[in-house]
């Protein structure tokens, strides 16, 4: 099996919850292939699962931040700036919208659940990467977490779909203005995970079976998959990739009509 090798590298990895985050997938790969660690998470609430996670990665950095709030995300790469000096790669797996905006029709949505929306899930890309910059070098990459729901209707995602429409317009260009200094940055489109934040989106589970029905390779994927396109677009082997949306869906995307077998 092809190995990557990150030895030396420092990752900083952005919105883990717990062991089937999408973002922890993409740490535990940073970390098999050798890169130092450092994680954020939103709140205390948060602090000690995420001190079970990396109980055996004792030299992983934590911090507790709020993305929409400019003074936690300055202090966070300060220190990092401090400890680390630079950042070769970043994860955003950051994401939220109100249940009540993922409920109902789409054309209720209201003003303020609007704005957290796209204010934590796709502006937080923008402030993350302005603040990251000064500390990356030359080959320093970022990888953020999208969904299908960014360009195809999936009914009950509503709002958070028109977050992801955003927070993918967001890496083309952030990728335009970060290149000229040859930083990179992409966006992992991911099929239906069963992980927490998944599990609260309304009918999540007919989605999931769905997918494993109409896909290609006639399955669901999983955080494997995911870890391994993560940190494969972070690492120097998608040296020439940038402002991409990659999927990793079992092919699901590529379907526009299922017949069923012939």
């Amino acid at each position: 099996m092809l190995q990557i090798d990150l030895t030396g590298k420092r990752a900083l990895i952005m919105g883990v919850t717990n062991r089937r985050s999408l973002g922890w997938s993409i740490a535990a790969k940073l970390h098999a292939a050798g890169a130092e660690l450092a994680f954020s998470y939103q709140g205390e609430r948060l602090k000690g699962e995420l001190e079970k996670l990396t109980k055996d990665i004792p030299t992983a950095r934590l911090y507790q931040v709020d993305v929409t709030e400019e003074d936690q995300l300055k202090a966070v790469f300060a220190d990092l700036a401090d400890v680390w000096g630079t950042i070769d790669y970043l994860v955003h797996a950051i994401a939220f919208a109100p249940r009540e905006a993922m409920e109902g029709r789409y054309i209720d949505t209201s003003r303020d659940d609007w704005v957290t929306a796209l204010e934590i899930s796709a502006y937080s890309l923008v402030a993350i990467a302005r603040e990251a910059e000064p500390l990356f070098t030359e080959g320093s990459s970022m990888v953020t977490l999208t969904y299908y729901a960014a360009e195809k209707v999936v009914p009950k995602y509503n709002v958070m779909g028109v977050a992801k429409s955003a927070l993918e317009a967001s890496v083309r260009y952030l990728a335009y203005d970060l290149g000229k200094k040859g930083f990179r940055i992409n966006a992992v489109s991911a099929g239906p995970v069963k992980t927490v934040a998944a599990r609260s989106i309304p009918g999540f589970m007919k989605m999931y079976k769905r997918v494993a029905a109409v896909s290609p390779l006639g399955r669901q994927v999983d955080q494997e998959d995911v870890g391994n396109l993560g940190v494969f677009l972070l690492s120097p082997m998608a040296g020439g990739i940038t402002g991409e949306t990659i999927y990793v869906d079992a092919g699901f995307h590529v379907m526009g009509m299922d017949l069923g077998d012939d």
